[in-house]
């Protein structure tokens, strides 16, 4: 595992989850993708960044020592930590945020399931993130939402055309976040989307526009959707 630039980002790559959805308790991280373990590829578009100097792994304690032997089969390069996770997403971030180096220039939190990410989108959120103190990756909803009640009842629709799905990475002013997350966790409160967490200290985040590609494993469906984007790819298309 590399050394590399501390005043660089420093990206805490989540991979810590159980993966219910995914039909049990297993690592939805190594499943294979095109023959390739999802959290390699992962892995890959951080390597490639070139606004990420380091990469700090938080994953099940069980999945420690496969984690590693992905990392040196696959010759990942800027991976410097692969820490155990805690009970929750937030606890598992939080220990990867101990682990980032004082210098560094702000801290991007991306889901290791979402494999699909590429090298310029991460750059493109990094630098929004420079500018703005907070930064996250999203895209506009192409869907009418609907806000209904406990009886599946519509109350109101909100306008589309002001509502982003929000993705990963998101990236923020390392003071900022620990700010976010004493003060969270002084309240007992625990979250599961890291721009709510530096929303509740008063922080604005800034949308960057990504891509719909940008897909978070979640389903066995989105095995085969992430299959055919990496061959369309992989096709030049």
């Amino acid at each position: 595992m590399a050394d590399h630039s501390a005043e660089k980002c420093c990206a805490i790559i989540a991979a810590a989850g159980r993966s219910t959805r995914m039909g049990g308790d297993i690592s939805k991280q190594f499943l294979p993708l095109l023959g390739v373990p999802a959290i390699v590829r992962t892995l890959w578009a951080f390597d490639g960044a070139s606004e990420v100097g380091q990469v700090i792994v938080v994953c099940r304690g069980e999945d420690l020592e496969q984690m590693k032997g992905c990392i040196d089969r696959y010759r990942v390069q800027k991976v410097t930590e692969v820490l155990r996770g805690g009970g929750t997403r937030q606890e598992s971030v939080s220990i990867g945020v101990r682990a980032v180096p004082a210098a560094a220039g702000c801290i991007a939190v991306h889901d290791g399931a979402r494999p699909l990410i590429t090298p310029d989108e991460i750059n493109a959120c990094v630098g929004d993130a420079l500018r703005c103190g907070a930064s996250a990756l999203g895209t506009p909803l192409k869907d009418t939402v609907k806000k209904i009640d406990s009886s599946q009842c519509v109350l109101s629709t909100p306008a589309r055309e002001c509502l982003w799905a929000v993705q990963t990475p998101q990236v923020f002013h390392p003071d900022l976040y620990r700010q976010a997350l004493a003060k969270a966790q002084a309240a007992g409160k625990d979250y599961t989307d890291d721009c709510q967490l530096v929303e509740q200290i008063g922080i604005r985040v800034h949308l960057c526009r990504g891509s719909y590609e940008n897909i978070k494993l979640t389903t066995e469906e989105d095995l085969a959707v992430a299959e055919a984007i990496l061959k369309k790819r992989e096709a030049g298309i």
